[in-house]
Protein backbone atom coordinates (compact mmCIF):
# COMPACT_ATOMS: atom_id res chain seq x y z
CA UNK A 1 0.00 0.00 0.00
CA UNK A 2 2.45 2.32 0.18
CA UNK A 3 6.53 2.73 0.73
CA UNK A 4 9.32 5.35 1.78
CA UNK A 5 11.25 5.96 5.14
CA UNK A 6 8.69 8.06 8.23
CA UNK A 7 9.39 9.41 11.50
CA UNK A 8 7.06 9.53 13.80
CA UNK A 9 8.33 12.78 16.22
CA UNK A 10 6.93 13.42 18.98
CA UNK A 11 7.57 15.27 22.47
CA UNK A 12 8.28 14.11 25.55
CA UNK A 13 8.24 16.47 28.92
CA UNK A 14 9.01 14.98 32.36
CA UNK A 15 7.64 18.70 33.91
CA UNK A 16 5.99 21.43 33.12
CA UNK A 17 7.51 25.34 33.27
CA UNK A 18 4.26 26.21 34.01
CA UNK A 19 0.36 25.68 34.76
CA UNK A 20 -1.18 22.71 36.99
CA UNK A 21 0.66 19.86 37.63
CA UNK A 22 -2.05 17.70 35.90
CA UNK A 23 -1.65 19.25 32.75
CA UNK A 24 1.00 16.96 32.27
CA UNK A 25 -1.49 15.25 31.34
CA UNK A 26 -2.19 16.32 28.12
CA UNK A 27 1.35 16.33 27.64
CA UNK A 28 1.71 12.73 27.85
CA UNK A 29 -1.48 11.73 25.17
CA UNK A 30 0.40 11.82 22.48
CA UNK A 31 2.75 8.79 23.52
CA UNK A 32 0.27 6.52 22.62
CA UNK A 33 -0.64 8.34 19.90
CA UNK A 34 2.75 8.21 18.06
CA UNK A 35 2.94 4.41 18.73
CA UNK A 36 -0.52 4.10 17.23
CA UNK A 37 0.78 5.76 13.99
CA UNK A 38 3.45 3.82 13.91
CA UNK A 39 1.70 0.93 13.73
CA UNK A 40 -0.69 2.03 11.28
CA UNK A 41 2.33 3.48 8.59
CA UNK A 42 4.05 -0.33 9.38
CA UNK A 43 0.88 -2.12 8.91
CA UNK A 44 1.12 0.03 5.24
CA UNK A 45 4.25 -1.08 4.40
CA UNK A 46 6.34 1.95 5.54
CA UNK A 47 9.68 1.76 7.11
CA UNK A 48 9.02 3.46 10.54
CA UNK A 49 11.13 4.77 13.19
CA UNK A 50 9.49 6.59 16.42
CA UNK A 51 11.54 9.38 17.90
CA UNK A 52 10.63 11.04 20.84
CA UNK A 53 12.84 14.57 21.65
CA UNK A 54 12.75 16.21 25.24
CA UNK A 55 15.66 18.39 24.01
CA UNK A 56 16.34 20.51 21.03
CA UNK A 57 15.00 19.05 17.71
CA UNK A 58 17.84 19.53 15.54
CA UNK A 59 20.21 17.21 17.69
CA UNK A 60 17.63 14.91 17.84
CA UNK A 61 16.79 14.59 14.07
CA UNK A 62 20.60 14.61 12.84
CA UNK A 63 20.59 11.01 12.16
CA UNK A 64 17.63 11.37 9.71
CA UNK A 65 18.70 12.69 6.60
CA UNK A 66 16.28 14.73 4.98
CA UNK A 67 16.56 13.95 1.89
CA UNK A 68 15.46 10.03 2.87
CA UNK A 69 13.14 10.58 5.68
CA UNK A 70 9.60 12.28 5.71
CA UNK A 71 8.36 13.32 9.15
CA UNK A 72 4.84 12.76 10.86
CA UNK A 73 4.80 15.60 13.02
CA UNK A 74 3.20 14.99 16.19
CA UNK A 75 5.31 17.18 17.70
CA UNK A 76 3.15 19.48 20.24
CA UNK A 77 6.03 21.51 22.37
CA UNK A 78 8.47 20.87 25.59
CA UNK A 79 7.50 21.38 29.13
CA UNK A 80 4.47 23.33 28.47
CA UNK A 81 6.51 26.37 27.03
CA UNK A 82 4.89 28.99 25.13
CA UNK A 83 5.23 28.27 21.16
CA UNK A 84 7.10 25.33 21.31
CA UNK A 85 5.01 23.41 18.81
CA UNK A 86 5.28 26.50 16.26
CA UNK A 87 9.12 26.46 16.34
CA UNK A 88 8.90 22.46 15.93
CA UNK A 89 7.22 23.03 12.50
CA UNK A 90 9.29 26.09 11.77
CA UNK A 91 12.73 24.12 12.33
CA UNK A 92 11.15 20.70 10.22
CA UNK A 93 10.52 23.62 7.30
CA UNK A 94 14.66 25.06 7.88
CA UNK A 95 16.00 21.83 8.05
CA UNK A 96 14.19 20.92 4.81
CA UNK A 97 12.09 17.58 5.92
CA UNK A 98 8.57 17.19 4.37
CA UNK A 99 6.42 16.90 7.92
CA UNK A 100 2.31 16.61 7.97
CA UNK A 101 0.15 19.15 9.36
CA UNK A 102 0.36 22.57 8.91
CA UNK A 103 3.42 25.07 8.86
CA UNK A 104 5.01 26.65 11.48
CA UNK A 105 3.09 30.33 10.91
CA UNK A 106 -0.48 28.30 10.77
CA UNK A 107 0.23 26.83 14.50
CA UNK A 108 1.53 30.14 15.94
CA UNK A 109 -1.32 31.90 14.67
CA UNK A 110 -4.09 29.42 16.04
CA UNK A 111 -2.09 28.78 19.39
CA UNK A 112 -2.65 32.54 19.99
CA UNK A 113 -6.37 33.29 20.53
CA UNK A 114 -6.27 36.62 20.40
CA UNK A 115 -4.42 36.88 16.67
CA UNK A 116 -6.26 34.02 16.08
CA UNK A 117 -9.45 36.09 16.77
CA UNK A 118 -8.03 39.07 14.81
CA UNK A 119 -7.42 36.93 11.80
CA UNK A 120 -10.99 35.07 12.28
CA UNK A 121 -12.82 38.53 12.19
CA UNK A 122 -10.78 40.26 9.33
CA UNK A 123 -11.56 37.21 7.28
CA UNK A 124 -15.65 37.51 8.07
CA UNK A 125 -15.33 34.15 10.26
CA UNK A 126 -17.97 34.68 13.26
CA UNK A 127 -16.51 34.54 16.44
CA UNK A 128 -17.98 35.86 19.80
CA UNK A 129 -16.86 39.16 20.88
CA UNK A 130 -13.99 38.97 23.12
CA UNK A 131 -11.43 41.15 25.33
CA UNK A 132 -7.56 39.91 26.65
CA UNK A 133 -7.00 40.96 29.80
CA UNK A 134 -3.09 41.60 31.00
CA UNK A 135 -3.70 42.72 34.38
CA UNK A 136 -7.07 41.95 37.12
CA UNK A 137 -7.09 46.05 37.37
CA UNK A 138 -8.55 45.80 33.92
CA UNK A 139 -11.72 44.67 34.64
CA UNK A 140 -12.81 47.60 36.47
CA UNK A 141 -15.41 49.67 34.08
CA UNK A 142 -15.63 46.66 31.75
CA UNK A 143 -19.52 45.61 31.47
CA UNK A 144 -19.95 42.53 29.08
CA UNK A 145 -22.97 41.39 27.93
CA UNK A 146 -23.95 38.71 30.08
CA UNK A 147 -21.71 35.35 30.46
CA UNK A 148 -18.05 35.30 29.79
CA UNK A 149 -15.53 32.14 29.42
CA UNK A 150 -12.53 32.81 30.22
CA UNK A 151 -9.06 31.13 28.89
CA UNK A 152 -5.30 31.39 28.69
CA UNK A 153 -4.53 33.42 25.63
CA UNK A 154 -1.95 30.89 24.32
CA UNK A 155 -2.82 26.98 25.41
CA UNK A 156 -4.51 24.26 23.66
CA UNK A 157 -6.18 21.02 24.90
CA UNK A 158 -8.44 22.96 27.16
CA UNK A 159 -5.59 23.69 29.43
CA UNK A 160 -6.39 25.86 32.07
CA UNK A 161 -10.54 25.37 31.18
CA UNK A 162 -12.58 24.15 34.35
CA UNK A 163 -15.57 24.52 36.57
CA UNK A 164 -14.58 27.96 37.05
CA UNK A 165 -13.71 29.80 33.80
CA UNK A 166 -17.28 30.73 33.17
CA UNK A 167 -18.01 34.05 35.05
CA UNK A 168 -20.76 35.88 35.46
CA UNK A 169 -19.77 38.65 37.53
CA UNK A 170 -16.75 41.31 38.04
CA UNK A 171 -15.02 39.81 40.92
CA UNK A 172 -15.50 35.69 39.19
CA UNK A 173 -13.75 37.51 36.13
CA UNK A 174 -10.93 39.66 37.93
CA UNK A 175 -10.54 35.97 40.36
CA UNK A 176 -10.21 33.96 37.01
CA UNK A 177 -7.99 36.42 35.16
CA UNK A 178 -5.29 36.81 37.87
CA UNK A 179 -5.25 32.51 38.14
CA UNK A 180 -4.46 32.51 34.29
CA UNK A 181 -2.17 35.47 34.91
CA UNK A 182 -0.19 33.36 37.92
CA UNK A 183 -0.41 29.94 36.96
CA UNK A 184 -0.07 29.85 33.60
CA UNK A 185 1.78 33.02 33.16
CA UNK A 186 0.45 34.72 30.43
CA UNK A 187 -2.66 37.26 29.29
CA UNK A 188 -6.13 35.95 29.84
CA UNK A 189 -9.04 35.81 27.38
CA UNK A 190 -12.53 36.64 28.58
CA UNK A 191 -14.76 36.19 25.64
CA UNK A 192 -18.73 35.98 25.10
CA UNK A 193 -20.20 32.96 26.16
CA UNK A 194 -22.29 31.23 23.90
CA UNK A 195 -24.81 29.03 25.17
CA UNK A 196 -25.86 26.65 22.79
CA UNK A 197 -24.65 23.35 20.97
CA UNK A 198 -20.66 22.63 20.66
CA UNK A 199 -19.52 20.99 16.89
CA UNK A 200 -16.10 19.70 16.17
CA UNK A 201 -15.44 19.90 12.15
CA UNK A 202 -12.68 18.03 11.25
CA UNK A 203 -11.13 18.59 7.60
CA UNK A 204 -8.36 17.69 5.75
CA UNK A 205 -7.28 18.14 2.22
CA UNK A 206 -6.22 20.68 -0.34
CA UNK A 207 -9.14 22.89 -0.97
CA UNK A 208 -10.46 21.04 2.33
CA UNK A 209 -12.65 18.52 2.08
CA UNK A 210 -14.90 18.39 5.40
CA UNK A 211 -15.70 15.06 7.52
CA UNK A 212 -18.89 14.37 9.56
CA UNK A 213 -19.77 17.02 12.09
CA UNK A 214 -19.67 15.54 15.36
CA UNK A 215 -21.49 17.37 18.65
CA UNK A 216 -20.89 17.34 22.03
CA UNK A 217 -23.73 16.16 24.13
CA UNK A 218 -24.17 18.17 26.91
CA UNK A 219 -27.63 16.69 28.21
CA UNK A 220 -26.01 15.36 31.33
CA UNK A 221 -25.84 18.97 32.61
CA UNK A 222 -28.85 21.06 33.96
CA UNK A 223 -26.98 24.04 34.21
CA UNK A 224 -26.03 25.95 30.44
CA UNK A 225 -23.05 27.52 31.94
CA UNK A 226 -21.54 24.16 32.71
CA UNK A 227 -21.95 22.46 29.30
CA UNK A 228 -18.33 22.90 28.10
CA UNK A 229 -15.38 20.87 27.23
CA UNK A 230 -12.81 21.56 30.16
CA UNK A 231 -9.86 19.52 31.00
CA UNK A 232 -11.73 16.91 32.70
CA UNK A 233 -13.64 16.15 29.88
CA UNK A 234 -10.85 15.60 27.91
CA UNK A 235 -7.92 14.21 30.27
CA UNK A 236 -9.69 13.18 33.48
CA UNK A 237 -11.32 9.68 33.25
CA UNK A 238 -12.76 9.28 36.48
CA UNK A 239 -14.28 12.69 36.33
CA UNK A 240 -17.93 13.49 36.10
CA UNK A 241 -17.26 15.63 33.26
CA UNK A 242 -15.23 12.58 31.09
CA UNK A 243 -18.18 10.31 31.33
CA UNK A 244 -21.31 12.86 30.74
CA UNK A 245 -19.60 14.50 27.40
CA UNK A 246 -19.71 11.93 25.22
CA UNK A 247 -19.74 13.21 21.00
CA UNK A 248 -22.12 12.03 18.64
CA UNK A 249 -20.87 11.64 15.02
CA UNK A 250 -22.06 12.07 12.46
CA UNK A 251 -23.83 14.69 14.55
CA UNK A 252 -27.78 14.74 13.85
CA UNK A 253 -28.04 18.47 12.26
CA UNK A 254 -30.46 19.59 9.87
CA UNK A 255 -29.11 20.62 6.34
CA UNK A 256 -29.61 24.19 6.51
CA UNK A 257 -27.24 24.80 9.76
CA UNK A 258 -24.80 21.69 8.38
CA UNK A 259 -24.04 24.04 5.35
CA UNK A 260 -23.46 27.81 7.81
CA UNK A 261 -21.17 25.01 10.16
CA UNK A 262 -19.38 23.69 6.70
CA UNK A 263 -19.16 27.27 5.34
CA UNK A 264 -17.62 28.75 8.04
CA UNK A 265 -15.37 26.22 8.59
CA UNK A 266 -14.37 26.34 5.27
CA UNK A 267 -13.55 30.22 6.18
CA UNK A 268 -11.75 29.41 9.15
CA UNK A 269 -9.20 27.23 7.82
CA UNK A 270 -8.22 29.55 5.22
CA UNK A 271 -8.08 32.15 6.89
CA UNK A 272 -5.14 30.52 9.12
CA UNK A 273 -3.41 29.01 7.27
CA UNK A 274 -4.15 25.67 7.47
CA UNK A 275 -2.54 22.58 5.93
CA UNK A 276 -3.01 19.14 5.55
CA UNK A 277 -5.58 18.37 8.71
CA UNK A 278 -7.27 20.40 11.23
CA UNK A 279 -10.45 20.79 13.27
CA UNK A 280 -12.70 23.60 13.77
CA UNK A 281 -14.22 23.86 17.22
CA UNK A 282 -18.14 25.70 17.33
CA UNK A 283 -20.64 26.65 19.22
CA UNK A 284 -24.03 27.44 17.66
CA UNK A 285 -26.66 29.96 19.92
CA UNK A 286 -30.09 29.19 20.19
CA UNK A 287 -31.03 30.95 16.99
CA UNK A 288 -28.76 28.88 15.03
CA UNK A 289 -26.18 31.43 14.04
CA UNK A 290 -22.53 29.24 14.25
CA UNK A 291 -19.31 31.04 16.22
CA UNK A 292 -15.94 29.76 15.69
CA UNK A 293 -14.45 29.13 19.35
CA UNK A 294 -11.24 27.79 18.58
CA UNK A 295 -8.68 26.53 15.42
CA UNK A 296 -6.46 23.42 15.87
CA UNK A 297 -3.89 22.81 13.14
CA UNK A 298 -2.77 19.54 14.41
CA UNK A 299 -5.56 17.93 16.19
CA UNK A 300 -5.78 14.72 18.33
CA UNK A 301 -4.83 11.75 15.99
CA UNK A 302 -5.54 8.94 18.28
CA UNK A 303 -7.57 6.33 17.76
CA UNK A 304 -9.74 6.98 20.29
CA UNK A 305 -9.73 11.04 19.68
CA UNK A 306 -12.04 13.06 17.80
CA UNK A 307 -10.32 13.03 14.18
CA UNK A 308 -10.51 9.76 13.88
CA UNK A 309 -14.03 9.63 15.20
CA UNK A 310 -15.02 11.81 12.16
CA UNK A 311 -13.01 9.59 9.00
CA UNK A 312 -14.44 6.72 10.84
CA UNK A 313 -17.99 7.99 10.32
CA UNK A 314 -16.63 8.98 6.43
CA UNK A 315 -16.16 5.39 6.43
CA UNK A 316 -11.73 5.53 6.70
CA UNK A 317 -9.94 2.52 8.75
CA UNK A 318 -7.31 4.18 11.10
CA UNK A 319 -4.42 2.87 8.69
CA UNK A 320 -6.24 4.48 5.89
CA UNK A 321 -6.38 7.83 8.17
CA UNK A 322 -2.79 7.91 9.03
CA UNK A 323 -1.84 7.22 5.04
CA UNK A 324 -4.09 10.19 3.84
CA UNK A 325 -1.96 12.41 5.62
CA UNK A 326 1.31 11.39 5.33
CA UNK A 327 0.48 11.38 1.32
CA UNK A 328 -1.01 14.89 1.48
CA UNK A 329 2.28 15.94 3.16
CA UNK A 330 4.25 13.94 0.29
CA UNK A 331 2.53 15.63 -2.23
CA UNK A 332 3.03 18.93 -0.70
CA UNK A 333 -0.19 20.04 0.58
Amino acid sequence: MGAGKVLVLYNYSQHLVKGEPKDILAEHGVIACAHAVAAALREAGYTVEVVAFSTDIEATLAPYPPKEWIVFNLGEGLEGRLFEEARIAWALEAMGYRFTGSPGEAIALSTNKAKAKEALARAGVPTPPWKLLRDPAEVDGWRPDGPLIVKPVSEDASIGIGASSVVTDPHQLRERVAYILNRYRQAALAEKFISGREFNISLWGNEPEILPLAEVDFSAFANPLERIVSFAAKWEPDSFEYKNTPVICPAVVDPELKGRIEEVAKKAWHAIGCRGYARVDMRVDTEGNPYVVEVNCNPDLSPDAGFYRAARAAGYTYTEMVVRILRLAVEGV
